[in-house]
């Protein structure tokens, strides 16, 4: 099972949503659009218009609407993206240097607020109010799990409930509104519809929670980022909420010290506290619950290659760590 057998599914659709997002990221502003092209550009795996493409594909969507749709998602993905990177001081993703480490925090966040807007001026164009209303609540939901991130920032006190909650909001309602916008745009009934905004949610969460893992476990080239970024941010995650439950006191006492003060001063000695408590095992059998949960919402589309598909994506977000 590759990832481009998934994509191939999609190919020319996916062309045809790439030429759309270049073409509409057009501004006046040079800089703008400067910024908007070197993000989207950057090498991601759009997964997210992926979504939009295979879920009203599976559901027999035969007219160009969804292109529009998928681009309307990647805008919205990117300007988080930008958003996120300025929150977070990140100098890199994907392998290279982030916008704001190259251009600076403020056209980093103007760029980002240009593509929330194009993203809404083609919202509008597709005249679904249902749509609307689940984009804007997707979006809306997805800055309070931003600023929920930002609070819990260097606090090891944070559950696992609220971990998973924070990943929701933050990670997995983009992929929730990806899949259910594309079941609505193809006139699903209320069980696919319903099915399919679930699958979303659920492959969302799976692959947050192999980041977790590979943040730990991952290879900082293939990954674009370096092991132990979450940690440095002094990000809770569900590893080291894990190993904080199983550990000894004075493991437990190390693991919320480093927390709160950031940095990889301790990571060799967490990533052996992290290793020896199976807290990857554990998060890695939390990815994969989500990940089955994701392809039994399936079982209400009929039978096409794109279904095949998404049934694929959920084993893709979990395979990277096998």
């Amino acid at each position: 099972m590759t990832a481009q057998r998934i994509y191939d599914t999609v190919a020319d659709d996916f062309s045809r949503v790439n030429d759309l997002i270049i073409k509409r990221l057009s501004s006046d502003v040079p800089l703008v659009e400067k910024i908007a092209q070197y993000i989207i550009e950057s090498g991601g795996k759009r997964l997210r218009p992926l979504l939009v493409l295979l879920s009203s594909r599976a559901l027999g969507y035969d007219r160009d609407e969804h292109l529009k749709l998928a681009a309307v998602i990647e805008f919205l993905h990117t300007a988080t993206l930008l958003h996120d990177d300025v929150v977070d001081t990140s100098d890199m993703r994907r392998g290279r240097s982030t916008a704001n480490a190259r251009w600076g925090n403020a056209p980093s966040v103007l760029v980002g607020d240009f593509l929330y807007a194009r993203a809404f001026e083609m919202m509008v164009e597709l005249q679904n109010l249902r749509i609307m209303d689940v984009l804007s609540h997707a979006t809306a939901v997805i800055a309070e799990g931003e600023v929920l991130q930002l609070m819990n920032v260097k606090n090891p006190d944070v559950s696992e409930d609220k971990y998973m909650e924070v990943i929701h909001n933050k990670t997995a309602m983009l992929f929730e509104a990806a899949s259910h916008t594309g079941a609505l745009l193809a006139g699903a009934n209320e069980g696919q519809e319903r099915a399919l905004s679930a699958y979303g949610k659920h492959l969302g969460l799976a692959f947050q929670l192999v980041d977790d893992v590979l943040d730990y476990r991952g290879d900082a080239e293939a990954m674009g980022k370096n092991v132990g970024d979450d940690l440095a941010e002094g990000k809770t995650t569900l590893p080291l909420i894990y190993a904080m439950a199983q550990g000894s006191d004075d493991e437990k006492q190390l693991i919320r010290q480093a927390i709160r003060k950031g940095g990889l001063d301790d990571l060799p000695r967490i990533l052996q506290i992290v290793n020896r408590s199976g807290a990857l095992e554990y998060t890695l059998a939390k990815a994969r619950e989500q990940a089955t949960l994701a392809a039994d919402c399936l079982n209400t589309l009929p039978e096409s290659d794109h279904r095949e598909a998404l049934a694929l994506l959920t084993e893709l977000a979990v395979v990277r760590v096998s």
